[in-house]
């Protein structure tokens, strides 16, 4: 319910803020909005009301929302309104160029606005990283890791080009996925090593079974930072600043090699040696199930960034952008076949599970501003029944000094409508396979 109710709340923001953009330009050059929605009306609404010439409320149906201008063709194909003589307070008497404005309002508002709250983030938040440097014992890596040639103990040094100052596998999607680097330069055993890229790891990295994958994470040694009360480390008399050994012989000097002989121990006598100011010392314990030795390691110290107003806006307005870049770059990627379709395409489902069970203020405002950048671009394609097509259509008014006819509008604008929803079914169609079967 929390992971709904989050997702409503984000997609009402932006509906409704993207929908302003399309009102208030209308009305500043005195054209009539009919209706203003959240959500979609189908046969009947949850809440109307009729204040002056428009009809406010909220649909039944959570797949966006609409704006419905006067003498418009759009997606409600009323072509009833359309057969009369235009009237000067209808959308299709006004100059092309006050249409255009319109029309971009709403992608406009969008792009805005997720630059705002990125930038309105570091501000209260700040930027939170582990400095590269400060992971001294290098990575381990996990199985997709691995396929890309990474070994434990490495230490990231460059993705293509750039030096990596920000510990974390977003830098090696970012820079594989996004800015096509061609290699990974590592540090191994004191000598720098580069890695190819070949041409399916942006399929590897963006496969839809890999999508959780952590890749690398900091390789921390098995230093004692915290001793649970009542744990089994309690009762065997391990203290902050032991270091872990061995358990039954296989060597856990990495918290990560504990955490996996550890599990492979549950249930049996198990014998771990530790050191203590460098003296080895021995303890026995019998972990069942659930159970858990009850220990933190000393982790990498984050470092928190805090920045004021100014500086905040144009860092978040620079992450936005770098943000859209990369998605425009990994759409084109998707026409050329380097990213697989049904890998990087869902619905609302599984836009609505990233948002977590658990109410988390920066989750919800980060996936806020992700998505109202990515509609920003996604309504800006050249596909009629969406923001796009109108401007598309506009601008070859604009250039060929005729507009094309209201047929071949609703003609054109039903096309792109039934390509939408086909979009959509085959986008649902994955994420119940995906998630259900």
């Amino acid at each position: 319910m929390i992971t709904v109710l989050q997702f409503l709340l984000s997609l009402s923001i932006l509906v409704v803020l993207h929908e302003f953009g399309h009102y208030f330009p209308s009305r500043w050059f005195k054209i009539r909005v009919d209706k203003f929605y959240l959500f979609f009306d189908p046969y009947f609404s949850l809440v109307s009301k009729k204040i002056g010439e428009t009809e406010w409320g909220i649909g039944w149906l959570p797949l966006g929302g609409y704006c419905k201008i006067a003498g418009m063709v759009d997606e409600s194909f009323d072509s009833e309104q359309m057969k009369g003589e235009p009237q000067p307070w209808e959308f299709r008497s006004k100059p092309a160029w006050q249409r255009l404005i319109v029309m971009l309002g709403g992608v406009i508002v969008n792009f805005i606005l997720g630059l705002f709250i990125f930038s309105m983030m570091i501000f209260v938040w700040g930027k939170s990283y582990i400095d590269n440097d400060s992971v001294t014992e290098g990575i381990y890596v996990d199985s997709v890791g691995m396929q890309l040639g990474l070994q434990d103990g490495d230490q990231i040094y460059k993705v293509g080009d750039k030096i990596i100052e920000k510990f974390g596998a977003k830098e090696i999607i970012t820079g594989i996925v996004f800015d096509d680097a061609q290699s990974i330069t590592v540090k191994r055993e004191g000598q720098q090593v580069e890695l190819p890229v070949s041409d399916t790891v942006t399929q590897l990295l963006t496969s839809y079974d890999n999508q959780k994958a952590k890749i690398i994470s900091p390789r921390i040694l098995s230093v004692l930072d915290t001793v649970g009360p009542g744990t089994i480390a309690e009762e065997i008399g391990l203290t902050k600043g032991d270091q872990l050994v061995s358990i039954n012989g296989d060597a856990v000097q990495y918290y990560h090699d504990y955490k996996r002989v550890f599990s492979e121990n549950i249930g049996n006598e198990s014998h771990l040696k530790y050191l203590r100011n460098g003296e080895e010392k021995t303890a026995t314990y019998t972990a069942q199930e659930k159970e858990i030795l009850g220990i933190l390691p000393v982790m990498p110290n984050i470092i928190v960034e805090e920045y004021g107003l100014g500086q905040s806006i144009k860092l978040g307005s620079l992450q936005g952008v770098d943000f859209l870049r990369g998605q425009i770059n990994a759409f084109r990627k998707m026409f050329t076949g380097e990213i697989k379709v049904e890998d990087s395409l869902g619905s609302f489902i599984t836009i609505g599970k990233q948002y977590g069970p658990t109410w988390d203020w920066f989750r919800f405002w980060n996936m806020t501003a992700m998505l109202s950048l990515i509609l920003a671009f996604l309504n800006l394609l050249p596909i009629p029944a969406l923001d796009g097509g109108h401007v598309m259509f506009l601008l070859y008014e604009v250039v060929a000094g005729k507009k094309p006819s209201d047929r071949f509008l609703e003609i054109a604008t039903l096309a792109g409508f039934i390509l939408l929803v086909v979009f959509m079914i085959y986008a649902i169609k994955l994420d119940i396979t995906r998630h259900y079967f």
